[in-house]
């Protein structure tokens, strides 16, 4: 009879843990339509392909090595196919399937990716883009990521646990670390030609299809039940089903709250109710409360969502003062709301600290920031990673990828 209850739990686990896997991988889809929709439509193609091509490189490189790298003992029985047995020992067997704990895992790197995507979009070269990629996701998120959930000490002098750091499903160790490896490349790279004026000025540039950054919005909003329900691990009993469904409250409600408050903030500022900004607003309530979703009150992750949405209407204003040109916003939200969800969590978590979580912070910060700025530096010496300037004027669909979005709408 135990032996039969165990199986019905590994089975459970297993069936959720793919499931919210699905789930955080239709995000891709999300950040697809979201960046397509606001950039012009001379670039929509090229941004698709990134997005496409990003994800399948994510998935093969974190198998072949950035697995192993973040959770060494998995890692290894992953590429060896060992079962659940083999690597937990027989006297604790896993809870679910390794080979599940392996495709929710990579959907989170393929996520970090994406983030990146965004930021650079309208002027990067698509090779140099996926070389990128290949270093990001095989490499630098993957060592970011054994010092965090894997529990490794970083450059080993110690652990992030240890100093009470604490980010439940990747307020940093995703997101802001996604937002980091952009912020470098954005600044090597530059602004888009007519940004920013001489004179000081910002020159607007609208996307091209905001029904599609809205249906963006909200792929990326119910994927990210999956991001954050399923990093609970587990469903199969009565104290992980509550730990769910609060979870999923709560990144419901942070996410309402986001959108709101930006919105409300839009208006004051601009006169106007801005709709990218309460696009971006929900994504931010979604980041910030990302770190800890599992214990808030919904009225608590309502305030945290909504003080994430807030923060990145500012955010999105000043980087366009410093001349930091990102067309999607995403170094603010993943980037300035991810270190907000951080610095949050000890209001409702006292497990971690506010030491804790800023060092870790500075940690995720410092590596993927530093070793992406070499990265993106090499690219730059070696192949280039902007567009010329004519390619960029007559939009990177046609020099990169051969092909129009929307060609029938094309002037000839």
């Amino acid at each position: 009879m135990e032996n039969e209850i165990f199986q019905l739990k590994y089975a459970l686990d297993t069936f959720y843990f793919l499931v919210c896997g699905a789930f955080v991988m239709w995000m891709a889809a999300g950040f697809s339509m979201l960046e397509a929709g606001l950039v012009r439509s001379k670039n929509t193609t090229e941004i698709l392909t990134k997005n496409v091509a990003l994800y399948a490189i994510s998935c093969t490189m974190y198998m072949i090595v950035g697995y192993a790298i973040m959770y060494p003992d998995l890692g290894s029985a992953l590429l060896a196919g060992i079962t659940a047995d083999g690597v937990t020992g027989a006297e604790e067997p896993a809870t679910y399937a390794p080979s599940a704990d392996f495709f929710f895992q990579v959907v989170f790197v393929a996520t970090a990716m994406s983030i990146v995507s965004g930021a650079v979009a309208e002027r990067m070269k698509l090779w140099s883009f996926l070389a990128f990629a290949i270093v990001l996701t095989g490499f630098i998120y993957p060592m970011e990521g054994s010092w965090t959930w894997g529990g490794n000490a970083v450059f080993g002098m110690y652990t992030l646990g240890d100093l009470g750091f604490s980010d439940f499903a990747g307020s940093g160790i995703v997101h802001m670390a996604g937002a980091s490896a952009a912020l470098a490349g954005v600044l090597l790279l530059g602004a888009r030609k007519g940004k920013y004026g001489a004179n000081g000025s910002i020159n607007a540039i609208p996307g091209a299809n905001l029904p599609m950054a809205t249906l963006g919005t909200f792929i990326l909003w119910m994927g990210w039940f999956g991001f954050n329900g399923g990093s609970v691990l587990a469903t199969a009993s009565v104290e992980s089903a509550n730990s769910v469904a609060v979870v999923f409250m709560n990144t419901n409600a942070a996410a309402a709250g986001g959108l709101i408050a930006a919105l409300i903030v839009a208006q004051i500022k601009f006169g106007k109710a801005d709709l990218t900004m309460a696009l971006n607003g929900a994504l931010a309530g979604l980041v910030a409360i990302t770190a800890e979703p599992s214990t808030p009150t919904a009225l608590q992750a309502t305030l945290i969502g909504g003080a994430g949405g807030i923060l990145v209407v500012f955010s999105i204003l000043a980087l366009d003062k410093l001349k930091i040109d990102d067309p999607v916003g995403a170094i603010s939200v993943h980037g300035v709301v991810g270190l907000l969800g951080l610095m949050v969590v000890p209001l409702t978590n006292d497990a971690s600290s506010f030491s804790g979580q800023l060092i870790g912070a500075l940690t995720i910060f410092g590596w993927v920031f530093i070793t992406s700025f070499i990265v993106w530096y090499i690219l730059k010496m070696v192949i280039g990673i902007r567009v010329s300037e004519e390619d960029e004027y007559e939009g990177v669909d046609l020099s990169e990828c051969g092909m129009e979005a929307y060609p029938e709408f094309t002037n000839k």
